[in-house]
């Protein structure tokens, strides 16, 4: 129930108040972060994690001058991975047998396959995949921070490649796909905090087939 009350709580906060938050739950939500699924494990994105003052005034106006970019405590810049590269998926098995005391033997069946499906599809196939990645790491994200009654607004109104070229992404095989401002709610100045929150209703979001 404490779930379901923390997302009923949460929404796409519109205007933030400036708070700083604390390290102890920024740590929170990056472990959430880390911890969430994706497929085969590969994790395919990187997470960057802005609190610079100056820098974020840089990434406002690419954000089309949303004032959460710079009245939120952080930010957090979802960046997936360009394309599946044979480096990229070998670095993560050998990582993960190294971790799990196995030989690389034993996932080489399984390593191959995924070296051969991902390498036969287009950069912009990868592309599309990573970044599915990362919305669910993003959704993630959310959902422990709303944990922590820190409020959010997950953004893709942005000029990725503006971004890219400001953070370097490109040099790193990284394109921007969100950002997460998180920060806490100026109620006095945003007009969506003491809306009713409106969802599907159960009977069009829910076909159960018995």
């Amino acid at each position: 129930m404490k779930l379901l009350e923390d997302l009923n709580w949460r929404y796409a906060t519109k205007k933030m108040n400036g708070e700083k938050v604390s390290q102890e739950k920024i740590d929170f939500i990056l472990e959430a972060i880390r911890l969430s699924p994706s497929s085969s494990g590969l994790q395919p994105y990187e997470i960057l994690v802005v609190s610079n003052p100056e820098l974020k005034e840089k990434i406002r106006p690419i954000a089309f001058g949303q004032s959460q970019i710079t009245d939120a405590s952080h930010l957090l810049i979802f960046a997936s991975w360009e394309q599946y590269t044979e480096e990229r998926i070998n670095a993560y098995f050998e990582r993960a047998n190294r971790e799990r005391g196995l030989p690389d033997s034993a996932t080489d069946a399984y390593r191959t396959r995924l070296i051969q499906m991902t390498t036969s599809q287009t950069p912009e196939q990868n592309f599309a995949h990573t970044a599915k990645q990362a919305a669910i790491a993003l959704g993630i994200a959310i959902v422990a921070a709303a944990n922590q009654k820190v409020d959010t607004t997950p953004m893709e109104g942005f000029d990725a490649k503006q971004l890219d070229a400001l953070l370097g992404l490109s040099e790193k095989g990284l394109k921007s796909t969100a950002i997460l401002a998180l920060g806490y709610r100026d109620e006095s100045g945003d007009w969506l905090a003491k809306l009713k929150k409106v969802r599907t209703p159960k009977e069009l979001l829910y076909t159960h087939l018995n």
